[in-house]
């Protein structure tokens, strides 16, 4: 489970076994926690789930991966060659 990131106490990461999903990031910060699917062609994201957090939470999440984006597929890629 490398770490990617760590902003503002978020945890940004990738497991290392899930099959052949696409490209995605999972986010803990306490008993908090959510994944996202990243678009690379269209630069969008989507949120697969959530436990909670609160609508802040989510909007500040969001805000770090888009400022994030290319660091994050670059990372993803890199990540999938080693495996």
């Amino acid at each position: 489970m490398p770490t990617v990131l760590l902003k503002k106490g978020w945890r940004f990461f990738f497991f290392s076994n899930e099959g052949n999903e696409p490209i995605h990031i999972h986010v803990v910060k306490g008993e908090k926690s959510c994944k996202y699917f990243l678009d690379e062609s269209n630069i969008e994201i989507k949120m697969a789930f959530q436990r909670n957090m609160k609508v802040r939470d989510i909007r500040e999440v969001k805000e770090i991966i888009f400022e994030n984006f290319n660091y994050i597929i670059e990372q993803w890629k890199e990540f999938q060659k080693e495996k």
